[in-house]
C-alpha cells in the first residue's frame, strides 16, 4: 500500500481559517498511523510551519485589537504592519 504524502503548503495568502484546516487535515491524516517514518517527519515539519503562521495570525489580530481598542482619546494612532 503507498504511503500518503503530506500535500500542506504554508501559503501567505491563505486565511487564519484554511490555515488551521490545513492545520487539522494533517494532524487527522498523522493520527491514522499509516505514514512511514520519512512521511511523519516531513508532515511533522509541515505542522510545525502551520502552527506557526496560526500564532503570526493570532499576534497580528491581538496587536489590531489593542490598537482599536485603546480607551484614551489622546492615544498616540499606529498605521497596522500585518501581513496577511
Amino acid at each position: 500500500m503507498p504511503t500518503k504524502k503530506p500535500q500542506n503548503k504554508v501559503l501567505e495568502n491563505d486565511s487564519f481559517e484554511e490555515t488551521l484546516n490545513q492545520l487539522e487535515a494533517l494532524v487527522a491524516n498523522m493520527e491514522k498511523g499509516e505514514l512511514s517514518l520519512e512521511d511523519s517527519l516531513k508532515s511533522f515539519e509541515q505542522g510545525i510551519a502551520l502552527t506557526r503562521s496560526c500564532q503570526k495570525a493570532l499576534k497580528e489580530a491581538e496587536q489590531k485589537v489593542e490598537i482599536l481598542s485603546a480607551n484614551t482619546l489622546d492615544a498616540p494612532t499606529e498605521p497596522f504592519s500585518g501581513t496577511r
